[in-house]
């Protein structure tokens, strides 16, 4: 039979088959054929057994946190406590990319935020607008609901940002666990421990633990400056230009002229291991 893991708890894997959910274990050559099952695998699996005996083709998978198969990923994104990180955000932004996952800037605690703040925030979200990217409040869950629907999605983003809750206002029946934010640190306390995968308006959600630290470990500097689609954009003389140290670079110009977001130059640089 087939079906999908939408939850794995120490080595049971809960996979949905129709109504049904069956927690079944791993074949044990997996571990030697180094195939570890994630949430979001499409599965060939025995209901009489409870063994799952091959892992479909993924569209896509990641490690952290340990998903695959997913459409778009909420990146839900603080203003304050904790504090708003465009560095975190084009991370985020970046690794979406790079799996062909369609990121969805989500803000959250508006309500927490200075004027001045709003304001200055107001002109960075309008330039990621610019560029393609859909931006949503947590306060407008009719087009987050709008955006689910027939998709699988992630949420993900800062630690405390406010992800557990935000599920938990889309849809009270998961009654996922918040945690307070701790002052002292400036981020959430870690409340997510499992991830899991939930059915909501013909398409699926996952809740994930949330990310204090990245790194584009296996990725190349190409792979890294593709996923900064707004370079594409202004294209060089020569076709493998970094758009570090080299002249007559279009990026480098438009960075200069403004068209390009400083800090996303400069997110750049920091990624693939240059300084400016």
């Amino acid at each position: 039979m087939q079906g999908q893991i939408i939850k794995i708890s120490s080595d049971l894997h809960f996979v949905k088959c129709g109504e049904e959910t069956y927690p079944c274990k791993a074949r044990g050559i997996f571990r030697k054929e180094h195939i570890i099952p994630l949430v979001g695998d499409y599965v060939l699996f025995s209901k009489d057994k409870l063994l799952i005996e091959k892992v479909l083709p993924r569209k896509n998978e990641f490690q952290r946190p340990k998903v695959s198969n997913i459409d778009q990923a909420f990146i839900v994104t603080s203003l304050v406590h904790p504090d708003f990180s465009l560095n975190l955000l084009d991370k985020l932004i970046v690794l979406m990319e790079m799996h062909n996952v369609k990121p969805i800037i989500t803000i959250t605690k508006e309500d927490l935020a200075s004027k001045e703040l709003l304001d200055d925030i107001k002109k960075i979200l309008d330039y990621y607008k610019s560029i393609g990217y859909t931006i949503v409040s947590n306060t407008d869950i009719d087009s987050i609901c709008s955006l689910i629907k027939g998709k699988t999605s992630v949420f993900t983003g800062q630690t405390g940002a406010g992800k557990s809750t935000l599920l938990n206002k889309l849809c009270p029946n998961w009654n996922l666990e918040t945690g307070e934010i701790s002052l002292a640190l400036g981020r959430g306390k870690h409340t997510t421990r499992v991830v899991e995968l939930f059915e909501f308006l013909d398409g699926k959600v996952m809740d994930t633990p949330g990310f204090s630290a990245l790194d584009f470990n296996g990725f190349s500097k190409e792979q890294i400056k593709n996923a900064f689609i707004e370079f594409r954009n202004y294209p060089c003389p020569f076709g493998d230009c970094n758009h570090t140290k080299e002249g007559e670079c279009s990026v480098k110009e438009a960075v200069e002229k403004n068209n390009i977001l400083e800090s996303r130059y400069l997110n750049y640089l920091n990624f693939i291991g240059e300084e400016k």
